[in-house]
């Protein structure tokens, strides 16, 4: 009885909070730190003057996960003026705590940091970000917030109309000079650090004119009503003895002789930085896509600002000769998978790129996506379907990293779209229902030939011994393992998995869930 009692008092708390009113400014003036002299903006002055093209963005893929984490953390280092980050998920892992010790030093040396996460996706607790947010040069703020912090998992649930609409985006920027998009989040399964899954992505390192788009979106949903600054939502701020605290227990978890080499690649990948030549980068123009962050209080079916139409705008779902589609969630809805077979049916090359049900992390995406498997090969989309063991991850030094990397799991995270090998989408979205119509999204459209060349035949080149094909067999779908010097191996049910995951997806297939997937 005592525990029911105390069930039923925390439904009522819950169900009578309510947000504070929402946040009203920045805590310090805008930095402008694009405006001001910086070791990035002098590099990258030297390497448009030797690339004598004014107007074009450089750009360069991020597709080694230990290479992205340290490109991150290069570019933390190379700052002087202004840190802006943007994240779904957070975790607290080695990663994330490598990431937060960094931000503390660059807030030290008079970085002025903003960290902008979603509310559900940061594993932090609000103890610890109440601690970063201490610093005099670092603010956190939380997007869409549960209004009651104390127990936030019930909240959610109780608050789902509002809470269901996540913000999903990915960006980092130094000095407004430089920034990284992608699919990444922040945590050892992106870096190749995790012992259970490891994912696939996808980043772009980007700088020239784009870099403004880049950061007045930032702006919009850092003063968008729905964010929340953390002593906002707290009603208080930590002290100075709590961010001493947190340091310390930073600086311990991070003591190992392994930091030694990997942090030497990341001084180095900073001098690269700040000694960038045009050659290091493929150039072209570019156009940032993101989602209103007012999206998230509309009907789904209200399309005004969202990032797929205007995908659809520039033409990222027409192509003439050929379309490849990278997506680890994809769930293309009727409309979608008609839209992909009658541009196969036109003559066009469309490729996709998925998980396959043993590599998926999300077992109900998957049930959604089931259904369309059928009519996409039926009507000569290629369909492949990625294998658990695609690859080995390459082993990563941060400290604390898990022992044994080389066993875990091979899982698609990146998100692309390559057009005519002439044009590249990399960013945040899936091609999935949340995505398109729940989630904000952020992503770049690269008119960059040479990028959009290299990524389409990096994947193209080793499609068959990463993934599965799926094909026809009469009426039955069926997934074609290819082997060297010997006939295709012949799937009859999906490779690799048991009857009883199998059945798992059959069940939840029957469910309406889609709209959530």
């Amino acid at each position: 009885m005592k525990l029911m009692g105390l069930w039923l008092s925390s439904l009522l708390l819950v169900g009578c909070s309510s947000l504070p009113a929402p946040q009203t400014g920045p805590r310090w003036p805008a930095t402008n730190a694009g405006d001001q002299p910086s070791r990035l903006k002098q590099a990258l002055a030297d390497v448009r003057r030797e690339q004598h093209k004014p107007g074009l963005n450089g750009f360069k893929g991020l597709a080694e996960s230990d290479r992205a984490l340290i490109a991150r953390l290069a570019l933390i280092q190379a700052a002087d003026h202004a840190l802006d980050l943007q994240y779904y998920i957070w975790r607290n892992d080695a990663s994330g705590r490598l990431l937060a010790h960094q931000l503390l030093k660059a807030a030290d040396r008079g970085v002025k940091v903003r960290v902008l996460l979603d509310d559900h996706g940061v594993a932090l607790d609000d103890e610890t970000l109440l601690a970063l947010a201490a610093h005099p040069n670092l603010e956190i703020r939380l997007f869409n917030p549960t209004s009651y912090r104390d127990f936030q998992l019930l909240g959610t649930v109780l608050e789902f109309q509002r809470t269901n609409r996540r913000m999903h985006n990915k960006a980092l920027i130094a000095d407004g000079q430089m920034a990284i998009l992608g699919g990444r989040n922040i945590g050892d399964e992106y870096f190749s650090a995790a012992s259970q899954v490891q994912f696939g992505d996808m980043d772009v390192l980007v700088h020239g004119p784009v870099l403004a788009e880049v950061e007045r979106a930032f702006e919009r949903y850092w003063q968008a009503p729905a964010t929340y600054a953390i002593e906002t939502l707290r009603g208080r701020a930590a002290s100075a003895a709590d961010l001493t605290q947190l340091r310390q227990g930073l600086q311990q978890s991070l003591q190992s002789p392994e930091d030694l080499p990997f942090l030497q690649e990341v001084a180095e990948s900073m001098q690269q930085l700040v000694q960038a030549k045009a050659s290091d980068f493929a150039w072209g123009r570019a156009q940032l896509l993101v989602d209103d962050p007012a999206k998230i209080g509309r009907a789904v079916d209200d399309t005004r600002g969202h990032l797929l139409e205007q995908l659809r705008q520039l033409g990222g779902m027409n192509p003439q000769r050929e379309l490849l589609i990278v997506s680890p969630y994809f769930v293309p809805g009727a409309p979608g998978s008609e839209a992909l077979a009658r541009l196969a049916a036109s003559g066009v090359k469309v490729t996709v790129l998925t998980n396959s049900l043993a590599a998926t992390d999300v077992a109900a995406v998957h049930a959604g996506y089931k259904h369309y498997r059928q009519t996409l090969v039926s009507a000569g989309v290629r369909l492949y379907e990625l294998k658990p063991s695609a690859s080995t991850p390459r082993s990563l030094s941060p400290p604390k990293q898990a022992a044994s990397i080389g066993s875990s799991r091979a899982s698609l995270h990146a998100k692309m779209l390559v057009v005519d090998r002439e044009r590249i989408f990399i960013g945040s979205p899936n091609l999935d229902p949340r995505s398109i119509r729940l989630n904000t999204e952020v992503g770049l459209m690269c008119d960059a030939p040479s990028l959009a060349h290299s990524v389409a035949q990096g994947v193209e080149t080793h499609l068959d011994q990463i993934a599965w094909r799926v094909a026809l067999q009469g009426e039955r779908l069926v997934w074609l393992e290819a082997q060297a010097n010997a006939p295709a191996r012949v799937w009859q049910h999906e490779p690799e998995t048991s009857w009883l995951q199998r059945s798992m997806i059959w069940m939840l297939g029957l469910l309406p869930l889609e709209s959530q997937l």
